[in-house]
């Protein structure tokens, strides 16, 4: 498979379980929740699907369970959509990668801020 295929499939992928997810998934445990990113693999038989939560390590341990538990209707409807031999597996993970950059920010802002306030405070003495 070229790795142009791959990355339009993966792309499809990923805009078609956003829509699955909130329009067509009823639990209430998927309400904050954003797919972020679809890796695909070779064989298009295996994807793994990663999601980015809001709210706290509770919040996102019901969110990753809600998404275990609609799995199966998930793949249904996408598989209704797309046209390949196969349906591919599903496999939700957590994306830690969004709530790294999101930290890594906070505390360049923070020191961005503290700069700030050491320069104030040195040119008034």
């Amino acid at each position: 498979m070229s790795k142009r295929r791959a990355e339009r499939l993966s792309e499809f992928i990923k805009q078609e379980v956003s829509k699955i997810i909130l329009y067509k998934v009823k639990d209430p445990r998927l309400s904050f929740i954003t797919v972020t990113e679809v890796d695909i693999s070779a064989d298009l038989k295996n994807v793994k699907v990663y999601v980015s939560v809001l709210g706290n390590e509770l919040e996102r341990k019901n969110t990753m369970c809600g998404l275990d538990h609609a799995k199966g209707f998930i793949q249904t409807e996408l598989g209704s959509c797309l046209r390949i031999k196969y349906t591919p597996h599903l496999k939700f993970c957590l994306d830690e990668l969004t709530e790294k950059r999101n930290r890594i920010l906070k505390i360049i802002d923070e020191a961005v801020r503290g700069s700030s306030v050491i320069e104030k405070n040195g040119s008034e003495e």
